[in-house]
């Protein structure tokens, strides 16, 4: 199966609205804002994450819900850290969540304007040439605790900052020999107003506009003036932009333009996972992981081809809600979310891992029965399929122990199991090896036990899952777990850095049998492997082989774990 039109959980109550809809409600009601105008403005320096999904459906769902707009704008002010490849994937992942842009903007379409105001601030007085380099100017900051020293350049007339300015935009000077700053005020209690940077001399040839610039934007400079030119009413933001806001106030009331209001929320934060894009462009780059969208990853194309689905990830947005406050979220509740949704609408398949032989001794020589089998007992309408059943089959081997405990439920010498779907059997031998181990095991069946049809009475406490084999296909399972064993890898120890917290068994490869109606699987359709989880059909497949990546394991086992741990 492959994501549909996006759906709404009809089971789901409306939800009181959050803290951004509560203040947007006051504002709309005292005619402070005409409607809900948003964007979403990622800087095309990385693959996003599922932080960034969190934010994609804040902005572009607000804007749905109060019918107003949501502009997709690429903050394009630093060419040496931007490529092209950022801007394709960031404008595939918001497609594949589910929302469509009502414009397409970029900051680097305003650089004109920008630089127009810069010049109108500076003949007003409000801005200035710097000849500091950039420690001098950190050095002139001051503390939290201390007041900063204006710069020995800040009282230079307005004519001559104009025409130093004129010079930085026409090449004239090296690069990061000067700057220009807004002049307000270097006593500010926020740091951010602190004179802050403007513009500064970068020769970098820029994705859209070449070398057309030697001078580019500071963030905080080209965010607000883009907003206010898009006409935007609401800029949603996270809290680590909350101190900055002042700063966005100040540009848009100097300049006299539209002025739009910054609200702040908590961003997302999850256990076992690192989003800072400084550590995740390192995992890239040293090949710790095969790519953005290698399925470890918590970039949006990473978890796409570890087959998540774009409803479960905006069923988990919906889920966490939207917060004042700075927490971090257990990893559980996003692979619940997409177990949730996958346990619907996934089709079943029985794939056997590790392999073990399993011989039905009374079985009539050469026959192949036809069993029945539901593809999914939550969708009726998924139907059945039939499934060859032979003679000889194979069963994952942890479904059989020798001599096992009283509470093994599953196949052991001298049980009795039902085979899904099939039949009740009962193991009476075993084949070994030289060495010892079990190689094949013997059983006899009841025919009076088929499923759906049996009248005997019998009862068996457990069912295990099979495929016959001689029509079992072989493909290959790539089961993926967390890629850090700590909840917080980010947290490290004097001499440790984040790597030092990576899982070592976040991916093994194994070769398995699956029932023949898997080979009209195609990429991306998703599956739930009976007893085992749910897998995806990765790219890499071929007309040869069909390659599976896991996406959860049908449990938490990893919160076993941890609460096994506290008990040792």
């Amino acid at each position: 199966m492959t994501d549909s039109t996006p759906e709404t959980r009809s089971d789901s109550p409306r939800p009181t609205k959050h803290f951004i809809e509560q203040a947007i409600d006051a504002d709309l009601a005292a005619g402070k804002a005409a409607g809900v105008f948003t964007r979403f403005p990622p800087e095309p320096n990385g693959y996003l994450h599922i932080g960034h999904a969190k934010s994609i459906c804040l902005n572009f769902g607000l804007a749905q819900s109060y019918g107003g707009t949501c502009n997709l704008r690429f903050d394009d002010t630093n060419p040496s850290k931007e490529e092209t490849e950022y801007v394709e994937s960031i404008m595939e992942d918001v497609r594949w969540l589910g929302f469509q842009w009502d414009s397409l903007h970029y900051a680097s379409d305003y650089f004109d304007q920008l630089y127009e105001w810069a010049e109108k601030l500076v003949k007003d007085g409000l801005a200035y040439v710097c000849d500091l380099d950039a420690e001098q100017t950190r050095q002139y900051r001051g503390t939290l605790t201390e007041p900063g020293t204006n710069s020995p350049y800040r009282d230079r007339s307005a004519d001559e900052n104009l025409a130093m300015l004129r010079g930085m935009k026409a090449g004239e000077y090296p690069d990061g020999s000067r700057t220009l700053r807004a002049k307000i005020d270097m006593a500010s209690p926020n740091l951010n107003l602190r004179d802050p940077v403007m513009y500064r001399i970068m020769r970098a040839h820029h994705h859209r506009t070449g070398d057309k610039w030697c001078i580019y934007p500071m963030y905080d400079w080209a965010h607000g003036q883009s907003d206010s030119i898009e006409g935007i009413t609401f800029s949603i933001c996270t809290l680590e932009f909350e101190n900055h806001r002042p700063l966005y106030d100040w540009y848009c009331k100097s300049l006299g333009i539209h002025h739009p209001r910054q609200i702040e929320f908590a961003r997302l934060n999850i256990t076992y996972t690192v989003m800072s894009k400084r550590m995740l462009l390192q995992l890239v780059k040293e090949k710790h992981v095969n790519g953005w969208d290698d399925p470890r990853m918590p970039t949006i194309s990473g978890l796409r081809r570890r087959g998540y689905t774009s409803e479960s990830i905006r069923n988990f947005a919906t889920d966490v809600g939207v917060a004042k406050f700075n927490s971090t979220i257990d990893v559980v509740r996003l692979e619940n979310a997409v177990r949730e949704h996958l346990n619907r609408v996934a089709p079943r398949r029985m794939v056997v891992f590790d392999p073990i032989k399993l011989t039905i001794t009374n079985w009539p020589a050469g026959k192949v029965e036809m069993v029945d089998a539901v593809n999914n007992p939550e969708d009726p309408s998924a139907g059945s399929r039939s499934i060859p059943f032979g003679g000889t089959l194979y069963i994952c081997s942890d479904d059989f122990q020798e001599d096992a405990p009283r509470k093994f439920f599953r196949l052991k010498k001298g049980g009795e199991v039902r085979l899904r779907s099939g039949y009740i059997i009962d193991c009476h031998d075993v084949v070994k090896d030289k060495d010892g181990n079990v190689v094949e095991i013997l059983c006899t069946y009841d025919p009076e036990t088929k499923s759906g049809q049996d009248e005997s009475g019998r009862k068996v406490k457990g069912t295990i899952h099979w495929v016959s084999a001689d029509h079992a296909v072989s493909v290959q399972v790539r089961n993926y777990d967390r890629l850090f064993a700590v909840e917080n890898p980010g947290q490290t120890e004097p001499g440790q850095t984040f790597l030092d917290h990576m899982n070592p068994d976040s991916l093994t490869v194994t070769e398995a049998f699956a029932e023949p109606e898997i080979k009209a699987a195609k990429v991306d359709d998703r599956f739930q492997f009976e007893r085992l989880g749910y897998y995806v059909v990765d790219r890499d497949t071929t007309d040869e082989e069909l390659v599976f990546n896991r996406i959860v394991p049908l449990r938490d086992s990893w919160g076993k774990m941890v609460a096994k741990g506290k008990a040792d």
